[in-house]
């Protein structure tokens, strides 16, 4: 057998045939609550831009006076040559923050997760995880020497259960996502965190969604539970709310220091450029100082909820700013992205194996940016297309 016999994708062969391939659409703007993608204007309902400070000229002007500065990027390693300045003040004000005692930079969410957990779970550790948590949980997982055992999404009858399946002399590290990237719900924090009291493990939130969403200022899932104190691990993205490029572990000290000397994603793999740290740490200053921001954000997307269902549009039920409408079949799905896509609506479809095959759904996000009558306006078009 030819090694490359398998690369061939039925989906994308024949959607491309059709015409509704759905993917790498081409910005010719800045990513904003409306661009100009592939010659034509589109209501942006496709971006984790949550408090749209990509295009702030406080956050750009840091950005370049950074790049001014330091130059185009580190060549090397945090480990060796390549930690600035920059990425030690983004490490300290990111953990006062948050209130946790330290903070470690890594170059991209997704490898944040790799890093955290191959780091820190061993070989005879159990790993106990939301079937809906991010691909990059799986991926760290696997990196990882342990155990992994996952739970229905959000039952925490079969948390329960799986923990009871671990050895008492084992480590073990519930891992979820505080908020989940297709659905848009919530983690139930206060069950997990009792659970793992009980059972004696530690708990792991990836809050690449909830920074700049959820608790007091944006400061995430753990603190909108109040519940800061009580998790152990937080991970979260700079690609998000913070309008940049990287991601971060939050904890104790000698955890986050264990991981920052025995992380082998984080030790192999060049920091974060200088005008990326740059525009993190400015966008976070503005987070700080403009707690109306998230505030915001949540009533945009309450405002989108009922505009959606008083047009009788299918959604799940959620407060966050991840909105997503249910198209069902993959084939569906392609068909009415595109048709989005040609009347200037973005939004992202969401097929398998990010979801079952028959709950298939166009996933729409908003930003602190966006006005009502932007909204009403992609309302309209997602009305007329859904119902046709």
């Amino acid at each position: 057998m030819d090694l490359f016999d398998k690369c061939y994708n039925e989906l994308v062969a024949t959607s491309r045939e059709a015409g509704i391939y759905p993917y790498f659409h081409e910005l010719e703007s800045k990513q904003d609550v409306e661009v100009i993608m592939e010659g034509k204007r589109r209501i942006m309902l496709g971006s984790n831009n949550y408090l749209g400070l990509t295009t702030n000229p406080r956050v750009i002007k840091a950005g370049v006076e950074a790049l001014e500065k330091y130059g185009s990027g580190c060549s090397g390693s945090r480990f060796l040559n390549g930690t600035l300045e920059l990425h030690v003040q983004l490490e300290k004000e990111l953990a006062e923050f948050l209130h946790k005692e330290a903070v470690m930079t890594l170059s991209t969410g997704f490898q944040s997760n790799l890093g955290i957990i191959s780091a820190i779970v061993g070989r005879n550790d159990y790993m106990i995880c939301d079937k809906e948590n991010h691909a990059s949980i799986y991926d760290g997982c696997k990196l990882s020497y342990g155990k992994m055992l996952r739970y229905r999404h959000s039952d925490m009858e079969d948390l329960e259960a799986q923990l009871q399946r671990v050895p008492d002399s084992a480590g073990k590290l519930i891992i979820t996502d505080g908020v989940f990237s297709m659905s848009g719900d919530i983690a139930k924090l206060p069950e997990i965190v009792d659970l793992a009291h009980k059972y004696g493990a530690r708990v792991m939130v990836d809050d690449a969604h909830g920074l700049g969403v959820l608790g007091e200022n944006g400061r995430g899932t753990a603190d909108y539970f109040g519940l800061t104190d009580q998790v152990d691990i937080i991970m979260g993205t700079f690609s998000k709310s913070l309008a940049s490029i990287g991601g971060y572990v939050a904890g104790d000290y000698r955890v986050i220091d264990w991981v920052r000397h025995c992380s082998r994603p984080f030790i192999f793999c060049a920091s974060i450029p200088p005008a990326s740290c740059a525009t993190a740490i400015e966008a976070l200053h503005i987070m700080k100082e403009q707690p109306e921001l998230p505030k915001r954000l949540m009533a945009l997307a309450q405002h989108m909820r009922e505009g959606l269902r008083s047009r009788g549009i299918a959604i799940r039920d959620s407060v966050t700013p991840i909105i997503p409408i249910y198209t069902y079949t993959p084939e569906r799905t392609l068909m009415k992205a595109k048709e989005l896509y040609d009347n200037g609506v973005y939004v992202n479809p969401v097929l398998p194996p990010a979801t079952p095959a028959d709950e298939c759904l166009l996933r729409t996000s908003y930003m602190a940016t966006h006005t009502e009558a932007l909204l009403d306006e992609a309302l309209d078009v997602i009305e007329r297309v859904i119902k046709e």
